[in-house]
């Protein structure tokens, strides 16, 4: 299980350097498109539940309980990542004009997205303690928050620090 979740990480990890690399160029090459990045958003979905299931071992029975409550999990931290997304266009599009004000804004609603996550994670602990053994369900709920660590780790070390 360690060689999976090795490699699974691997392969997480180059999608996540290669969603960074296309913010990082958003800011400094306005020719990435919404397209280019909503492409990348679904690669590293996809690449995020393929690890999720090769880490999982689910029973058959299992899985069909899962992967719908999964699906619909996975939609609402779309939409909280969507935020997150036009928030950093916001920052990259003021960054060398952003007043005090748009800072303390921005860093304030980032923060917001941060307690939605968590909010959402206790929202839906119950539904997947429904579906899964305990162990699976605080399985799952580890992988998924690795997971977004890395990501997090990765688009945070891509944005430059506020200009003072």
């Amino acid at each position: 299980m360690l060689k999976r979740t090795a490699v699974a990480m691997i392969l997480t990890g180059a999608l996540i350097v290669q969603a960074s690399r296309l913010l990082a160029q958003q800011q400094t090459a306005p020719t990435i498109s919404d397209q280019d990045i909503q492409l990348l958003r679904q690669d590293i979905r996809s690449q995020k539940k393929q690890l999720i299931a090769a880490n999982m071992q689910l029973t058959d029975a299992e899985a069909t309980r899962f992967w719908p409550v999964y699906d619909a999990y996975t939609q609402e931290n779309i939409r909280v990542n969507d935020t997150r997304y036009a928030l950093i266009k916001e920052y990259a599009q003021s960054y060398d004009t952003m007043t005090d004000a748009q800072a303390k804004s921005l860093i304030s609603r980032w923060e917001s997205t941060d307690e939605q996550v968590v909010a959402q994670r206790i929202k839906w602990m119950p539904k997947f303690e429904a579906v899964l053994p305990g162990k699976k369900a605080a399985l799952f709920f580890q992988i998924d928050r690795r997971i977004s660590l890395l990501i997090d780790l990765q688009v945070a070390s891509m944005i430059p620090m506020v200009k003072q």
